[in-house]
This record gives C-alpha cells, sequence and structure tokens, in this order.
C-alpha cells in the first residue's frame, strides 16, 4: 500500500487546517458555554453570516483568477437600498431583484472589462467601484430605508424557511448560503470555466499558450463575483428587512479574510469554495464565542481573524515552498 497516497496535497494542507480550527472552535464553545451546542446556535452561524457566505464565494472565484474585488461591501449595501427603494415606490420584490441582480452582474462586467482592456490593476479598478458603488448607494437613499411588503414579512420568512419545531425555524437565507456554495463548487470543479480560472491564476502566460479565452474568462469572473455580491444584498434585506447605504463597511475584507482562511492562495490558481464557507463560519464562531463570553469588547473579533489570517497565511507560504 503506498501511504503517500494517503498524504494531503500541500494544497490541501491549509483547507485540513481551517476545519481543524473550526471544529476547535466549536468544541471550545459547547465546553465553556450552556448551550452553544444546542441546534439554534448552528442554524443562526448560517442564517447570520449567509449574505457574507455568499459575497466569499465570488471574491474567492476573483481571487482564484488572481484579482482581488474591493467593491464587494458598497455593491452589497447598494443593492440592498436599491431593492428597498424600488419595493417603496411600488415595485414588486420579484422584479426589483432581477433589476438588482442585472445591476451587479453589470458592474462586475464593467470592472472586468476596463481592467482586460486596458491592462489595469485590479486593486485600482476595484478600489474605483467601492466609491462608485457607495457614492450611488446615498444618492438613491441617504439612510436606512425598511422594507414593508408582505413578500418579505410573510412569503421569505415564513413560506420558505423549514419549520423543525414550535420555535425553530431554519430560515431562507441558510438555505440560500448552501445553495451558492453547492452551486459554485459544481463551477469551479466540474466546468470548463473552472478550470480556466485556475489556468489564469495559476499563469496567465502558460494559460494563454494553452488557448485559454483570457479577456472573456477575467470579464465573466468580475460578473460572477458582482451577481453574487448583488444576491448577498438581497439576502442581508431578507436578513435585515432593510437597506441601508451605510453597512457593510468592511465586508470585502471580511470576504477576502474568510477565503484565505479556507484554502485560498492570494496569487491566484488554488482555493477552495467548501473551504471559504468554513472561513465564514470560523468568523462567525468567533463572534458569537464573544457574544457567549458577554465582557469582551466586539473589536476583539477583528483580533482574532487578524491573528488567524497571519497564521494562514504564513501556513500558505511554507506550503508552497514545500510544493516548489
Amino acid at each position: 500500500m503506498n501511504l503517500s497516497r494517503l498524504r494531503p496535497s500541500p494544497q490541501t494542507i491549509p483547507l485540513f487546517a481551517s476545519v481543524g480550527v473550526l471544529i476547535l472552535l466549536y468544541l471550545g464553545g459547547c465546553i465553556a458555554f450552556d448551550h452553544f451546542g444546542s441546534l439554534r446556535v448552528l442554524i443562526n452561524l448560517f442564517g447570520d453570516n449567509a449574505f457574507l457566505g455568499i459575497a466569499a464565494v465570488g471574491v474567492t472565484f476573483v481571487i482564484l483568477s488572481g484579482g482581488i474585488d474591493l467593491s464587494v461591501g458598497a455593491l452589497v449595501a447598494f443593492t440592498g437600498v436599491f431593492v428597498a427603494s424600488l419595493i417603496g415606490h411600488g415595485l414588486h420584490p420579484l422584479v426589483a431583484i432581477p433589476l438588482a441582480l442585472a445591476f451587479g452582474a453589470g458592474f462586475g462586467a464593467l470592472m472586468g472589462t476596463l481592467i482586460h482592456l486596458f491592462a489595469l490593476p485590479p486593486f485600482l479598478i476595484t478600489l474605483g467601484g467601492m466609491f462608485l458603488a457607495r457614492g450611488l448607494a446615498f444618492v438613491v437613499h441617504p439612510e436606512s430605508l425598511s422594507i414593508d411588503h408582505p413578500f418579505y414579512g410573510e412569503f421569505v420568512s415564513q413560506t420558505l424557511s423549514l419549520q423543525i419545531s414550535r420555535k425553530l425555524s431554519i430560515p431562507f437565507t441558510a438555505f440560500a448560503l448552501i445553495v451558492v456554495v453547492i452551486a459554485a463548487t459544481m463551477l469551479a470543479r466540474w466546468s470548463r470555466f473552472g478550470r480556466n480560472v485556475r489556468a489564469i491564476g495559476s499563469s496567465e502566460s502558460s494559460a494563454r499558450l494553452m488557448g485559454v479565452p483570457i479577456g472573456s474568462t477575467k470579464i465573466l469572473v468580475y460578473t460572477f463575483g458582482g451577481f453574487l455580491s448583488a444576491l448577498g444584498g438581497i439576502v442581508a434585506t431578507f436578513y435585515m428587512q432593510s437597506g441601508n447605504p451605510a453597512s457593510f463597511v468592511g465586508l470585502e475584507l471580511d470576504a477576502i479574510a474568510a477565503a484565505v482562511i479556507g484554502g485560498t492562495l492570494l496569487r491566484g490558481g488554488v482555493g477552495f469554495i467548501p473551504g471559504t464557507l468554513v472561513g465564514v463560519l470560523i468568523l462567525g464562531l468567533i463572534q458569537t464565542l464573544i457574544i457567549f463570553q458577554g465582557s469582551l469588547n466586539s473589536w476583539w473579533t477583528r483580533i482574532a481573524v487578524g491573528g488567524l489570517l497571519f497564521v494562514f497565511i504564513l501556513l500558505q507560504q511554507i506550503t508552497s515552498r514545500r510544493r516548489a
């Protein structure tokens, strides 16, 4: 029996490490706090972080291609207030939501086109996209705008939720996150688009020699990222029942952190969509642990995430050298 086949590859070591951290955090919370291991806490972990997870999946695709997207948080906020404003003006949510998704995809396509046609740095283009989307959100409505519609209050919150018991149900936001992760995993692993994205992220010059359509793939990556950011904004409206132009500042950094903690290399070419979900759950678990502890400031979440990022970036560097 060849034991070398049982050893994890250097690419998957960060993923296994993130799964180990998730398990340790969860077990530690169950030991330290009563009711931490309850089904309600587990369901809330998925439902409360659904919009971040969906946006982080889009960011993972962008990083896999060797790029970066800093417009995520602003686009999520814009989508929320855009949908809330359209509904407030009498438009049905089933009309407002496709319009918001189309805008998000178009916004991403515009950034991808600029990056490809003019060979501009993704950091600068998406930074400009961040300011543009945030400004447009305040133009649409300068403050928080609540959503009062039966589609939100009854259909999504009740009909599309799975009732487990009289007091406990699985929200639609949790289902949306799981569906997006499964679909994105299949797209990244078994589609030609996913293979092209990884090839460009690994080596754009080699991908060009292999006949990979560099331009269209890059544009599609940012289009898909913008679409998922808009979808994350819509899921956020289901969660908050409102839209706020000042919300989700720094969400793009949380999404990038979740992808890195989940095993995605910042230089591109290597990444795992389920790993991104694990990273999102780790961020959510840290925040839940601080809430259960009660006496710690919420900023300790950032401190813990920063420490984890240092560890996982160092682990990526070590495993990359071993692979080389």
